[in-house]
């Protein structure tokens, strides 16, 4: 064999590397957030320029942005404390009285801490009449554990009811099951070592027919890591030739093929699955601007730099200039401001 005909041997980072997909790399690159915590910051300096922004002639809506949206969710919370020590008033109701609409919105999700953000967020999916109830699985089937734990205790202490609870009051079928599987925070850890016979053993259940089949799809799911899951969706394929999503839309249909769906979106790739959701946001006649400022509020310190690759992958154009296209009134700068940049 000719030396130019051998393969091309890759280096030991290109190796290692090839196995990662983007939204798998935030361990080996640290976050993938658009948004990090701020070296210089000072709270006092940022409370004395909120103060200007709102007590000078006219509000200062680029100047309230720009400081919050530069700063991580925890140096939030310290400008909060320190608005109040210096003032003896509440950053967030002084901020609600000097603005209004989409940004006043935009600019209380940032403030509220994480917990209660996501708390409210799914109180919202779940008791509001014909809400989009994929958004309460959308939290929980995206949060770490830690995470997911106190956003459930704030749930329970904000609204003095367990949100087990109301997905049983609010839900039904295998939505119910996959919701309640998934509060319970069970998904195992992923031990560096995958089990090829309990791959093989999940995969040849998601396969059996009948009226009681569907538990295995929610055990499974709900409680295997994803690592696991990515060598059983792949198992499934060699076995039978389509991919689990396929099989999910020929053997279910309505809420359970839908949440389903979504819940196996999550698993395969979550960055593709905020990317697909934004784009839908986008696509509306009007943008829906809960959806934007939810995803790139709750993602913007996590992988919102992953999110932006897979969109731009996946519909040619940048998440950025998408937004500049679609998003208008008085949040589309502060939007733009977390998603923070075009991708060539």
């Amino acid at each position: 064999m000719s030396v130019s005909s051998r393969r091309k041997v890759p280096s030991l980072a290109q190796e290692i590397l090839s196995y990662l997909g983007l939204a798998n790399k935030t361990a080996a690159w640290g976050t993938l957030g658009t948004l990090r915590t701020f070296l210089s910051f000072s709270a006092d300096k940022d409370v004395q320029r909120l103060l200007r922004a709102i007590t000078g002639q006219g509000v200062d809506h680029k100047a309230i942005v720009d400081v919050l949206t530069n700063r991580s969710r925890e140096q939030r919370q310290l400008i909060s404390r320190a608005f109040q020590e210096r003032t003896q008033q509440d950053l967030l109701k002084s901020l609600q009285a000097a603005l209004s609409g989409n940004l006043e919105r935009f600019v209380v999700a940032l403030l509220q801490p994480e917990a209660q953000f996501d708390a409210q967020e799914l109180r919202t999916a779940l008791k509001t009449p014909d809400s989009a109830k994929d958004v309460a699985l959308e939290i929980l089937a995206t949060r770490a554990t830690p995470q997911l734990q106190e956003c459930l205790a704030v749930y329970r202490n904000s609204f003095q009811v367990e949100a087990e609870e109301d997905i049983k009051s609010e839900t039904s079928g295998i939505l119910q099951d996959l919701l309640l599987a998934l509060a319970k925070g069970g998904r195992e850890s992923y031990s560096g070592i995958i089990d090829y016979n309990l791959a093989e053993q999940d995969a040849q259940a998601f396969q059996q027919q009948g009226p009681s089949t569907e538990g295995p799809w929610v055990l499974i799911l709900t409680q295997r890591n994803p690592q696991h899951l990515s060598r059983v969706f792949d198992q499934y394929q060699w076995s039978t030739g389509q991919a689990l999503e396929e099989a999910i839309q020929e053997r279910f249909y309505g809420d359970p093929q839908a949440a389903l769906l979504s819940l196996a979106s999550v698993i395969r790739n979550t960055p593709l699955y905020f990317a697909d959701k934004l784009h839908q946001a986008l696509q509306e006649t009007e943008p829906n601007y809960h959806v934007l400022m939810r995803i790139l509020i709750s993602r913007s310190e996590i992988d919102l730099l992953s999110i932006r690759a897979e969109f731009k992958k996946k519909f040619g154009k940048s998440l950025y200039s998408s937004l500049q296209d679609a998003a208008r009134g008085d949040c589309w700068f502060a939007l733009l401001a977390l998603c923070r940049a075009q991708d060539l």
